[in-house]
């Protein structure tokens, strides 16, 4: 995302890292809530450009909290994305829903994810362990879908099944 500032994507291909998911837009923007992240069209060229497999993810804001907004969400994503190939998932980044909203942010997450498979991709749903999936989510009713779990320092412990550990938040 914007946050990695300006990256170079040789230099991330020498070290022998062969795939990245990067972030393609969001619903929580301050001045414009649904948004076209900044770096998207830079990064995804560049990744792509130096041989690494490329996935891309979308940011969910706090008002994801219905079967609606994920639909919508999703379409959103799929403006972003259209025309592009990925050989990496597609990914729904849920972290900013109210612990309260935990049955609605599930609701929006499952449709999220059923439009864009309905729409040919593999979606997978990113979250931290227990901030993410233990308190935003109700897991049990995800398990149609991989995961990509957050948990620096030790193995996920809430998350059982998963397809990606992130372990760090650097390179190493």
């Amino acid at each position: 995302s914007h946050w990695q500032k300006t990256i170079d994507w040789s230099a991330v291909a020498k070290t022998g890292i062969d795939f990245v998911i990067v972030k393609a837009g969001g619903s929580d923007g301050k001045i414009e809530p649904f948004y076209k992240e900044s770096t998207f069209e830079r990064n995804y060229e560049g990744a792509k450009a130096n041989g690494l497999n490329v996935g891309a993810y979308y940011y969910v804001g706090p008002n994801f909290l219905s079967a609606e907004d994920g639909i919508a969400d999703a379409n959103r994503f799929l403006d972003i994305i259209k025309g592009k190939t990925f050989e990496m998932p597609i990914a729904l980044d849920l972290e900013s829903t109210r612990i309260e909203d935990k049955t609605g942010a599930t609701d929006a997450a499952i449709a999220f994810c059923e439009t864009l498979e309905n729409a040919g991709y593999y979606v997978v749903i990113y979250g931290s362990d227990l901030y993410g999936f233990k308190d935003r989510m109700e897991i049990d009713r995800l398990k149609d879908y991989d995961k990509w779990v957050a948990r620096y320092g030790i193995e996920p412990q809430y998350v059982k099944e998963y397809g990606i550990w992130q372990y760090s938040s650097t390179e190493h």
